[in-house]
């Protein structure tokens, strides 16, 4: 059945909560719904297991620590991925690090939900894409998923998961519609989508550039350029293997992600493929991510400096050494 992706996070925090009485879920105007990810929670569950929340992130975080440490099994609606810094003593000092510190003796059982992701002119402060900061922490599982499908799947894996995990939900996207399969659905944690089967170019796409690179990836087919398509779904744990070896297949390698250049997932992926899948490549890897400047509120500043279609589509044919599309019929 087609659901659209908030519902599809909706309807995986109902069955959730109605098979596990310890999962309880607070945050951010989570009564309210602003996203339209927990709607009718509170209605369902009431006020014991729903609870709104002063906005102090450092001390949700934290709270979540104590309740997950405590037994139960705490869903944390942050809002916004901006606001993962401000919790980020209790994220990189606790959540990351208890399960060690007490030799195993402590699980965590934590989700944390965060809307991430520029294109909604929501300006600097809520529009970053933090999943390289919790990729370099350690200890914590970070979901990306692009699909409604996957957005219920994974979401069910981590409120069952005995280890912290980020849920980084899409900004913009939840309206979008997509296949949800019925009954029990569930996807694993570290196992990448293959989307599309190809011999020439391998192109990952990481969260929120999907939606640009399905454009893209549309008409480079069209022009006879035959493309693998990689949805990683988590970055940690990342299914490096499946990328490798769909590298060894194409011997070319493009990566998009929505984080700033320097330090992000694209760069960490395609550092392991140099280093591990050298011989394969034909050309060096390349990434598409965002410059290194925070993203502005004015829309037309804010689209030029976010991964697009045509962006995308120019860099892979710029890879593959084919003319632009016009050119290329034209025979200039």
């Amino acid at each position: 059945m087609k659901k659209r992706y908030a519902a599809a996070i909706n309807e995986a925090l109902h069955e959730e909560m109605e098979r596990d009485p310890r999962v309880v879920l607070f945050g951010e105007d989570v009564e309210a719904s602003m996203f339209g990810d927990t709607a009718g929670l509170l209605d369902r569950f009431g006020r014991d297991r729903v609870k709104n929340t002063p906005i102090s992130e450092q001390a949700l975080a934290g709270m979540t620590v104590g309740m997950a440490a405590s037994g139960y099994r705490p869903v944390l609606h942050l809002m916004f991925g901006n606001f993962v810094y401000t919790a980020m003593d209790a994220i990189g000092n606790q959540m990351a690090r208890i399960r060690l510190m007490t030799g195993g003796q402590m699980e965590l059982p934590l989700t944390v939900i965060a809307v991430y992701g520029g294109g909604r002119s929501s300006a600097a402060q809520h529009s970053d894409a933090p999943h390289p900061v919790l990729m370099n922490i350690g200890g914590i599982n970070v979901l990306m998923p692009t699909s409604p499908a996957d957005a219920k799947g994974l979401l069910k894996t981590a409120v069952r998961d005995n280890n912290p995990c980020f849920f980084l939900e899409a900004g913009g996207r939840g309206g979008e519609m997509g296949e949800v399969p019925d009954g029990e659905h569930l996807v694993p944690l570290g196992s990448a989508s293959i989307l599309r089967e190809g011999r020439d170019v391998t192109l990952v796409s990481i969260g929120t550039t999907m939606r640009h690179t399905r454009p893209a990836v549309d008409s480079l087919v069209a022009d006879g350029i035959d493309v693998e398509l990689i949805d990683p779904r988590t970055v940690v744990p990342l299914d490096y293997a499946s990328i490798i070896e769909s590298v060894r297949k194409t011997g070319h390698l493009v990566v998009m992600d929505e984080a700033r250049d320097a330090c992000s997932a694209a760069s960490q992926i395609c550092a392991v493929i140099a280093g591990q899948a050298f011989s394969a490549l034909k050309a060096g890897p390349m990434r598409i991510t965002v410059p290194d400047v925070s993203l502005p509120y004015a829309p037309v500043a804010e689209r030029s400096l976010i991964p697009n279609p045509d962006r995308i589509e120019r860099q892979v044919r710029a890879l593959l050494g084919r003319a632009p599309k016009q050119q290329a019929r034209t025979g200039t």
